[in-house]
């Protein structure tokens, strides 16, 4: 009797600690207040939990709290009151260095502005949060990149400037340079709000292939309602409330 209660401890204990391995982003009991002059408070106790592997989008009006709330995951802000935990870690007590060391390996981001640097190429581009981790460039290293160009179609165009591009090029290459160091979470915000209709749909398909083939936690940040129809979960923000949370 006795040891059949200790087996049954047993595989709960490992359960929970299999379901908190699963959790790959956990926010708890979050509010963020902003203070000019007055205080004003931009999200209220949010809790939100995201699996290792999964595809998610977080959709609301202009200013309901999803830039904030994307701001907080990407480790860019602190919540003034709340945990959050990526991989993890703790990130709401960690210094300035240490957040800076774990959005280079764990995270990567995607902005609707590309920010790719003008003087640079496609492929120098993509090779920036190598150089950023201050670590080699080795052989191996650039055939990396090389791979990652040839994965969003655009190895054809790695040693055009990024003004040489176009805009679904320079996007293209933006997500590639945001995969360069394999990270385990990708943020999108907004990230095709500047290209047309095809261009949009061709990276949102990219964005499916990342998270089918590299098991990349994905993040998209946006306001409409038929791009987070694209995605497997659809979390939507209003007045800095969870207002749904829906796994299709």
């Amino acid at each position: 009797m006795v040891e059949s209660q200790i087996k049954k401890l047993d595989t709960q204990e490992d359960f929970v600690k299999t379901e908190k391995k699963a959790f790959v982003i956990e926010l708890k009991n979050i509010d963020k207040f902003y203070y000019t002059g007055v205080a004003t408070q931009v999200l209220f106790d949010i809790n939100l939990q995201f699996r290792q592997g999964s595809f998610n989008s977080i959709v609301g009006p202009s200013g309901s709290g999803k830039s904030t709330l994307m701001n907080l995951i990407g480790t860019l802000d602190k919540p003034t009151k709340g945990e959050i935990y990526i991989d993890g870690k703790r990130t709401d007590k960690m210094t300035k260095k240490e957040l800076a060391e774990l959005r280079n390996k764990a995270i990567g981001f995607v902005f609707q502005f590309h920010y790719l640097l003008p003087e640079y190429t496609a492929l120098e581009n993509v090779l920036l949060p190598h150089r950023i981790s201050k670590e080699k460039i080795t052989k191996e290293t650039k055939t990396r990149a090389l791979d990652l160009l040839t994965f969003m179609g655009i190895e054809d165009v790695k040693n055009n400037l990024a003004n040489n591009m176009s805009g679904g090029q320079q996007q293209r290459t933006a997500i590639a340079r945001a995969l360069m160091n394999n990270p385990k979470i990708l943020l999108a915000d907004e990230p095709t709000g500047n290209l047309d209709t095809d261009s949009t749909d061709r990276v949102y398909d990219l964005l499916r292939d990342i998270n089918e083939d590299f098991k990349t936690t994905i993040i998209v940040i946006t306001h409409e309602r038929r791009i987070a129809e694209k995605t497997d979960r659809i979390i939507e923000i209003r007045d800095g409330r969870i207002h749904l949370d829906l796994l299709k």
